[in-house]
C-alpha cells in the first residue's frame, strides 16, 4: 500500500513473533518513520447508552452494567478482565497484529455476548425471537461456540427491509441478521472493540462505547466558535454500506488481527447474502446496515481512509487550522482558510477513490460558514451559509449576551420524516383505546425530545408537539363518519389523557464566541 495513503508502511515491515502478557500472540511490526497519531483515542464524557465493552481504569471509560447498578456476574467479570488485558496489549503496541484472540471466545464470553445482545430487535430469516432462543439457552450458546471454533458455522443470509430516508423519497436498505448471529457478532465486535478503541481517534464519534452523536455535535459547535467559523466541507459517501471493498477491508483489518478464526467469521458475514422477495443475492461488496458487525467495520474501514489519513497527511501540509468531525459515514471538514479546504475538497474523490468509494455529486459541497461580523468587516453582503450534520441544521445566532454563537435547530427533511411517521401511526391506529394511542405517542414524542432537546432548539420541539397533537386530533375526528372531534373537545381530551411536555434533556450550553 503506498505511503501517501495514510496506512502503515508495509513494503519495509519487520515481523517477529511474541507471546502477549494475556496469552494472546501477536506479530510486531516496525513501518518505518510510522510516527505515533496526534489523537489517540480516549473517552472523555459519558453519551448515549451503549453496547460497549469495559475498559480500565485511567484515559479509557469505565462502564457499569447496562442493567442497572447491581453486581455483575462472575462469568462477566473475568470476560471484563479479558477485555482489559487485551486492551493493555493493543495500547502498548499500536503497531503489534493479533495473531490468536478467538481462544478467548468461550462459553462464559458468549454468555455476555447473549446479555450485551438486544432482545427487542427485528427477526431474522428464520424467524426465532430472543425469547425462542432463551428457552434453550446453554444448549444453543454451546452448540454456536462449537460451530465458530471447528469452523463449521454457517452464516444465514440477512433479511432485507427498507426505511426511509432523508425526506422520505429514497430508501434505507437494512439486513436483520438472526437472533443467534447477532449473539455471535457481538462476541466477535467485544474482541474487536478491545483492540481499536486504542487505535480509533477522538475525530470518530460513531458506534464507539461512550461517544455519542450529541458528542460529536458538542465538539463541532465548539471548534467552530473558538475559529470564529470558516469553510464547511459537507461529505456525503454515496451508498457507503453498499460499497465497502470486501478486499479493502480485509487488508486493512489484516495490519491488526491475524486471527483466522475471526477473520473467517467476518468473511462468512460479509458473504452470506441477502434475503429479498423471497430470493437471495450475494453481493460483491458491502455490509448490511443493521448487522452488529457493521458499524465496527463501518469504523475500521473509515478510521484508515478518512481519519487516519486526513491527521497524519492533510493537516501538516495545510496553512490554517482545520477539524475533522465523523460520526460513521457522515462527516464535516472545518477549515480556518478557504484555499485549505477547496485543496482538500478537490483531493477527497480521488483518496475515496482508492478504496472503491464516491462522493455525492450533490450532498457533498464547501459551505462559507464564516461568523457573520467577520464577513462584514470583509466587505461580504451575503451572510454565512448553513449545513447539516446528525439531523441538525447549523447556523450562526446571537446568545442572550449579545455574542455569535453555533445554533443548531432540527433539520427540515428530519422534523418531515418523523411528522410523517406520527401521521402513518395515528391513521392506522386510530380505532384504538384513547388511552392507549395516548402512551404510544407519549413514547415517540419523548424520544424525540430525547435525541433533539438541545438548546437553541426549543422552537422546533413545541412545534412538533403542536404538530402532533393537529395529527392525532385529524385522526380522532375520522373515528367516524360524522365530524365530532372540535378543538375544544380535543383541549378536553388532552387534559385527560396529556401528551408529555417538551424539555431539553441535552443542557449543555454553547460556548460564546470572543468579539
Amino acid at each position: 500500500m503506498p505511503r501517501n495513503l495514510g496506512g502503515p508502511d508495509t513494503s519495509s515491515r519487520a515481523r517477529m513473533s511474541e507471546w502477549g502478557r494475556n496469552g494472546a500472540k501477536a506479530t510486531k511490526r516496525w513501518p518505518k518513520g510510522a510516527g505515533k497519531s496526534e489523537c489517540r483515542s480516549r473517552s472523555e464524557e459519558a453519551g448515549e447508552p451503549t453496547r460497549g465493552t469495559p475498559w480500565s481504569k485511567g484515559r479509557h471509560r469505565v462502564m457499569e452494567p447496562l442493567e442497572g447498578k447491581m453486581a455483575e456476574p462472575q462469568s462477566s467479570v473475568d470476560v471484563s478482565t479479558k477485555l482489559e488485558r487485551i486492551a493493555k496489549l493493543a495500547r502498548e503496541a499500536p503497531e503489534m497484529a493479533f495473531r490468536s484472540l478467538a481462544h478467548l471466545i468461550d462459553i462464559d464470553w458468549l454468555r455476555e455476548a447473549y446479555r450485551r445482545t438486544r432482545k427487542d430487535g427485528a427477526r431474522g430469516v428464520d424467524g426465532q425471537s430472543a425469547q425462542e432462543y432463551q428457552a434453550n439457552l446453554e444448549e444453543n450458546l454451546r452448540s454456536l461456540l462449537e460451530r465458530a471454533k471447528s469452523g463449521t458455522y454457517r452464516a444465514p443470509p440477512v433479511r432485507r427491509v427498507h426505511i426511509p430516508k432523508g425526506s422520505g423519497s429514497e430508501t434505507r436498505p437494512l439486513g436483520i441478521p438472526t437472533f443467534e448471529d447477532k449473539v455471535l457478532q457481538r462476541a466477535v465486535v467485544m474482541v474487536l472493540e478491545a483492540v481499536y478503541e486504542q487505535d480509533f481517534l477522538l475525530c470518530s464519534y460513531g458506534f464507539r462505547p461512550r461517544r455519542s452523536a450529541h458528542q460529536a455535535l458538542e465538539a463541532l459547535q465548539n471548534q467552530a466558535v473558538v475559529m470564529a467559523g470558516g469553510w464547511i466541507v459537507e461529505i456525503d459517501i454515496r451508498k457507503f454500506f453498499d460499497r465497502l471493498d470486501h478486499g479493502k477491508l480485509r487488508e486493512i483489518l489484516g495490519r491488526r488481527v491475524h486471527d483466522g478464526v475471526l477473520l473467517r467469521l467476518i468473511g462468512k458475514w460479509l458473504n452470506a447474502g441477502v434475503f429479498e422477495d423471497g430470493s437471495i443475492t450475494y453481493p460483491d461488496s458491502g455490509s448490511p446496515q443493521g448487522g452488529v458487525v457493521s458499524p465496527i467495520l463501518a469504523n475500521i474501514f473509515l478510521h484508515e481512509v478518512l481519519d487516519v489519513w486526513f491527521e497524519r497527511e492533510v493537516k501538516p501540509r495545510l496553512a490554517g487550522k482545520a477539524a475533522l468531525f465523523r460520526y460513521a459515514d457522515d462527516a464535516v471538514l472545518l477549515f480556518a482558510k478557504e484555499t485549505d479546504a477547496r485543496r482538500v475538497m478537490n483531493v477527497l474523490p480521488k483518496r475515496l477513490g482508492r478504496y472503491g468509494l464516491e462522493l455525492h455529486p450533490e450532498k457533498t459541497r464547501l459551505v462559507v460558514f464564516r461568523r457573520p461580523d467577520r464577513l462584514l468587516s470583509q466587505g461580504t453582503s451575503e451572510g454565512p451559509g448553513t449545513f447539516d450534520l446528525l439531523g441538525f441544521t447549523h447556523y450562526w445566532g446571537k446568545a442572550r449576551s449579545g455574542k455569535w454563537v453555533v445554533t443548531r435547530k432540527t433539520a427540515k427533511d428530519r422534523f418531515r420524516r418523523a411528522l410523517k411517521r406520527v401521521a402513518e401511526w395515528c391513521r392506522e391506529h386510530r380505532h384504538d383505546e384513547v388511552r392507549a394511542q395516548q402512551e404510544a405517542l407519549g413514547m415517540k414524542l419523548r424520544g424525540h425530545f430525547g435525541y433533539y432537546g438541545i438548546p437553541g432548539n426549543s422552537k422546533a420541539i413545541m412545534l412538533f408537539l403542536f404538530k402532533v397533537t393537529e395529527v392525532w386530533c385529524k385522526w380522532l375526528n375520522r373515528r367516524s363518519q360524522r365530524a365530532s372531534m372540535t378543538w375544544p373537545r380535543m383541549h378536553q381530551l388532552l387534559a385527560r389523557y396529556p401528551l408529555p411536555r417538551p424539555h431539553i434533556t441535552h443542557p449543555l450550553l454553547p460556548r460564546a464566541a470572543s468579539p
